[in-house]
């Protein structure tokens, strides 16, 4: 670290703590070439999370627009805090990755989720994310999911 008044690039932390609700840590440094003391802070630096969409386009993750999206498909089936951490997991999935990430890989972490959590939700996303044209999509999706899925106990 440079020192503000020196310039010298020698020195020691003198004391070390947690600032601004935790996000940052504040460093108290002594220059060793001047004696003068400053404050440093360290912040960890989100990596931006960039989503490729299917026309090429690339925008910033917006995690409001995909939870309004879940939320259009799971209205009535779940609530808001069942939303809020499937937003989330999708989030953290998604930064996992890294970089940037295709758009259908945004839409099958959703799915995949969906799928376990609520199957009318599920479906209601897939209509729109699949692009469902008519009937024997619907149908085609139905029978997927009975495949898949274990019957209810009576």
């Amino acid at each position: 670290m440079r020192c503000p008044f020196c310039r010298a690039n020698d020195d020691k932390v003198v004391d070390s703590r947690l600032a601004e609700e935790s996000v940052a840590i504040r460093r108290r440094r002594e220059c060793l070439a001047c004696g003068r003391r400053f404050t440093t802070y360290e912040r960890v630096e989100e990596v931006s999370l960039l989503i490729r969409k299917r026309a090429g386009a690339i925008e910033p993750f917006d995690a409001a627009k995909l939870r309004a999206g879940i939320e259009r498909s799971a209205t009535g089936r779940l609530d808001a805090a069942t939303v809020d951490r499937l937003v989330a997991d999708v989030e953290e999935e998604l930064r996992a990755i890294g970089g940037e990430v295709a758009s259908d890989r945004v839409g099958m972490a959703v799915l995949e989720r969906l799928r376990a959590l609520d199957h009318v939700a599920y479906l209601r996303f897939a209509s729109v994310y699949k692009g469902f044209e008519d009937l024997s999509d619907f149908e085609r999706e139905v029978g997927e999911l009975q495949k898949h899925t274990e019957p209810k106990p009576r």
